[in-house]
């Protein structure tokens, strides 16, 4: 009698571990990707938003406009939101993402805290000058002016600077900062040497504006340290005189 074999059944082998923890890992790695851009065009967008706030400054000190006035307003309420958010997002991304994109993340922490601060510092000048009920004297007028467009350079340059990843945009915002600093202290010296004793207080405003400003363009300088060390991957902290002057 012949013998039959018997049936075996067919079993359903479950997915390779290896292949499914290699998809998980991929599918990790893409969503970290995109969050770190994400984050990434949030601080290209601050750059932008702290120029324009510098530039309505300008506006505002040349013909008293009071949208510029407003545009500076919402100019820092915008940068107070970007680095809200960036500080609640960037945590969980930089835990997923390698040494480069990590550092680059590092970078968008620093940008913000300094372009946030630009904001602030923008409003504050626009307040000081808002609340002052005589007209600005047009020598007063004239140096802040010439400090607001110079700062305006410097932050139109970061924002490149930043977009390209190119450092010589770094590079010519260390060389302008010397000068928006030459504008301040000679403002301070002028009215220091016409002050006497039938002298306003009015015109404290005046160098607390040109003081926010000054402050300003230490911030822009930050940034182009920042960016230099975003490119290059190594800190310029100690040495930016060195590339000033090159």
């Amino acid at each position: 009698m012949a013998r039959t074999r018997p049936s075996v059944a067919k079993v359903k082998r479950a997915a390779s571990p290896s292949r499914s923890s290699s998809s998980e890992r991929a599918g990790r790695n893409k969503s970290a990707e995109i969050a770190s851009n994400e984050l990434t065009d949030l601080v290209l967008r601050a750059c932008g938003v702290a120029r324009d706030s510098v530039f309505n400054v300008r506006d505002f000190l040349a013909n008293n406009s009071r949208m510029a006035f407003l545009a500076i307003k919402d100019c820092e309420k915008e940068l107070d939101q970007i680095e809200r958010r960036i500080d609640e997002d960037l945590p969980g991304a930089i835990s997923r993402v390698g040494e480069a994109k990590a550092r680059q993340l590092l970078a968008c922490l620093k940008f913000i805290t300094d372009l946030e601060r630009i904001g602030d510092l923008a409003y504050s000048a626009a307040m000081q000058l808002q609340s002052r009920r005589e007209k600005l004297r047009a020598r007063d007028s004239q140096q802040l002016i010439e400090m607001a467009s110079l700062l305006y350079g410097m932050l139109e340059k970061i924002h490149q600077g930043f977009e390209k990843r190119d450092i010589s945009y770094a590079r010519s915002v260390l060389q302008t900062d010397p000068e928006v600093d030459l504008l301040c202290h000679a403002l301070f010296q002028r009215h220091l040497a016409e002050s006497g004793a039938d002298d306003s207080p009015q015109n404290f405003d005046i160098l607390l504006t040109a003081q926010a400003m000054e402050r300003i363009g230490d911030h822009a300088k930050n940034l182009a340290e920042e960016l230099y060390g975003m490119v290059e991957g190594r800190s310029l902290r100690h040495n930016s005189r060195k590339l000033s002057s090159a």
